[in-house]
């Protein structure tokens, strides 16, 4: 349905001025700025954060602009606090300083020299994304691929341990334009927030930061020629799966889930964020599919059964595998060796070899390749 922009805008422009400290118009400061209005109703608006913005601003203007009748989708480009001290990526030890990363601006040349991207995301954690996660990207890597792999989950990064690595990765290049070079292991590239902080380090700041840092390992690590990227993201639909598709296109993303209800519904609401940000879903893996006694050969349904199937097809989307509950996936995960290579003869190492298989199709049916 086509709508007048011009009188969009205005009513968009009414609304976000409402929002904000007491007393603080941020359209009229100019806090909010570059609205567009198109046609069909799609809106987008630049928000330059302030140190001490409340921390549900920008899901507030967001809110605010969707109540408009006549407003389609609402893309946020979020602009970090602007601070004296804002320069470098990196400092000596290799690592990021929190305050110093830009805010995330989409550009085409990020990651030119990579030909798919693919996000792995859940609606809730424990599900076992990061364990699909990395064996998507070993698999990956075992037909031949140049694989890379981004641990997204800044709160928890977990890509460490399932790979065994620990190291720090060393900053390359001349000053002015140095680079992070990622880990390797099992043939995939790595990098996480985990090999930069210490063991027991939490990783405390809130979401602006979080895009900063998602920018800075999209744009200043030495990621090379790939020809798949893993992004391994947070549980949930914040500030980090919002700041990766603004900052980047991705070829889609794999949802997660376990067989219940509980992850299901969770689930059901990282689709339709994906879908709000024009960003397609390649389909659902249930994991924790079932465990098959070693002594009786009887399988128990420990989680239900079939939700994650059910889910796919009242989404219309494509049904990806079911991931059996095994405990040599948990053993492997712990010891650094992901499934797909250290059994891969098993029934969940044949199972996620299956979901690689399917996903690697999609992207490349929807990109052409032949």
């Amino acid at each position: 349905m086509s709508v007048d922009p011009e009188t969009l805008q205005r009513s968009v422009l009414a609304a976000l001025s409402t929002i904000g400290p007491e007393g603080s118009d941020v359209v009229r400061t100019g806090q909010v700025h570059d609205l567009v209005v198109e046609p069909s109703g799609d809106v987008r608006f630049a928000v330059q954060l302030r140190a001490d913005d409340s921390s549900t601003l920008v899901r507030d203007l967001r809110a605010a602009a969707e109540a408009i009748d006549g407003v389609g989708a609402v893309k946020v480009n979020v602009q970090l606090p602007r601070s004296p001290a804002a320069g470098g990526g990196t400092d000596g030890g290799g690592g990021l300083k929190p305050g110093s990363v830009p805010a995330p601006t989409p550009r085409p040349g990020i990651l030119a020299d990579t030909r798919h991207v693919i996000a792995v995301s859940s609606g809730k954690g424990g599900v076992g994304k990061s364990m699909v996660s990395s064996n998507l990207a070993v698999a990956f890597a075992r037909r031949g691929l140049s694989v890379g792999l981004l641990d997204a989950d800044i709160y928890g990064p977990n890509i460490p341990l399932m790979f065994g690595e620990s190291r720090k990765p060393q900053v390359v290049g001349e000053k002015g334009a140095e680079r992070i070079r990622p880990l390797e292991a099992h043939g995939v590239k790595l990098m996480s927030l985990g090999f930069l902080l210490e063991k027991e380090q939490p990783a405390i700041m809130r979401g602006p930061l979080i895009a900063g840092i998602l920018k800075q390992f999209l744009e200043q690590v030495a990621w090379g020629s790939l020809d798949v990227m893993v992004v391994d993201m947070p549980p949930g639909t914040g500030d980090a799966q919002l700041s990766l598709v603004q900052t980047i296109d991705l070829d889609g993303a794999v949802m997660v889930t376990t067989p219940q209800d509980v992850s299901t519904g969770d689930v059901r609401r990282g689709v339709k964020m994906f879908e709000r940000v024009n960003t397609r879903v390649l389909g659902i893996v249930e994991n924790m599919a079932g465990f098959t006694c070693p002594s009786c050969g009887e399988t128990h349904d420990l989680f239900g059964r079939g939700g994650g199937e059910r889910l796919a097809a009242e989404l219309g989307l494509d049904f990806l595998g079911r991931i059996p509950i095994d405990p040599s996936v948990r053993e492997a995960g712990d010891e650094g060796h992901p499934t797909v290579a250290s059994a891969p003869d098993s029934a969940a190492a044949h199972a996620l070899d299956g979901v690689a298989g399917r996903v690697l199709a999609s992207v490349q049916d929807e990109a052409g390749v032949p």
